[in-house]
């Protein structure tokens, strides 16, 4: 269980003052070597992000070759200040990535280590834009995507969990969380059955596959409709990109107060520390690498949509 953690990330969250600094001090009153914190300025504001390296026991960062894997928070920000009064739905991501660190980080301190390195990311702003979209208003960003993959999304990984608040639709209908397809290099891949596996032990339910178009692994910028933001990370490298998104049963706005479910949350949560754990081992594979290579030697690469395109 990751409640504790869930409703401590939550709360340090939940101010008009959250920044990254103070989510450092919190991860390492849990034993946290390894937190990188940057404030990036953009036209519409500035943000905080903040990364946090949990070794492995036989991880790169000591040297040895089990695989690691990156736990992105994807949001616009925690709050949309003044517009909106407290912590908005939009923030789920960000406070299930930070509270899946330091659940990790206990774990060490109790004698559990996970085989390969763990990366978590996500970024803090509690006073974020706001803009159109239908069903309902997206939370914007106060900084552009390419700069969030940029401080997010890194070469080390060799496969990446996107968790986002993906309740703005209205082809998602269930309340909880679900995941997407795998996304690699363009190709929007079957679904990782060890994934499934995994989602039906933490929930005891069978398990939720969101839908994604084509328009949702390119770049933001190019004018086409975006689900939102889960699969954005897809577009900044080559290694596998799962969504899991937070979702409810019917259209709820990214800048909505009020609207975080912690039963929801600690779900979610759940599910990445285990999918982290069998990555590790060697256990838990994002996609099948011999069909993905009949895939490209039959129909070739694809990696045009992780452009902008013709504009690019």
């Amino acid at each position: 269980m990751i409640t504790r953690q869930i409703m401590e990330v939550y709360e340090l969250m939940d101010t008009a003052t959250a920044n990254g600094e103070q989510m450092k001090k919190y991860l390492e009153t849990y034993g946290a070597k390894d937190v990188e914190v940057k404030t990036i300025t953009g036209d519409k504001g500035k943000t905080d992000f903040i990364r946090v390296t949990v070794p492995g026991s036989k991880g790169k960062s000591k040297g040895m070759d089990a695989p690691t894997i990156g736990i992105l928070g994807r949001l616009g920000g925690i709050g949309a200040r003044p517009e909106m009064i407290g912590m908005v739905s939009d923030a789920d991501g960000a406070v299930v990535a930070m509270a899946v660190a330091a659940k990790l980080l206990d774990m060490q301190n109790k004698g559990d280590f996970l085989d390969g390195d763990v990366v978590l990311s996500t970024h803090i702003c509690p006073d974020a834009p706001t803009q159109p979209h239908k069903p309902v208003p997206f939370m914007d960003s106060p900084v552009d995507m390419a700069t969030v993959n940029r401080e997010e999304v890194s070469g080390d990984l060799d496969a990446i969990l996107s968790v986002d608040t993906t309740k703005g639709n209205r082809v998602i209908n269930h309340r909880g969380f679900a995941i997407s397809p795998t996304v690699k290099d363009g190709y929007i891949l079957k679904v990782s059955d060890q994934l499934l596996d995994i989602m039906q032990n933490t929930t005891g339910k069978l398990p939720v596959v969101f839908p994604l178009s084509i328009q949702d692994i390119t770049p933001y910028g190019n004018g086409v409709y975006h689900i939102n933001s889960i699969l954005q990370p897809a577009t900044a490298t080559s290694a596998p990109v799962v969504g899991v998104a937070i979702t409810a049963e019917v259209a709820v706005p990214g800048c909505a107060t009020g609207a975080s479910q912690p039963f929801d949350l600690e779900q979610a949560g759940r599910f990445v520390l285990e999918v982290a754990k069998e990555f590790g081992r060697g256990n838990c594979s994002f996609f099948d690498e011999e069909e993905f290579g009949l895939l490209t030697k039959l129909y070739g690469e694809i990696k045009q949509f992780q452009t902008l395109g013709k504009n690019d």
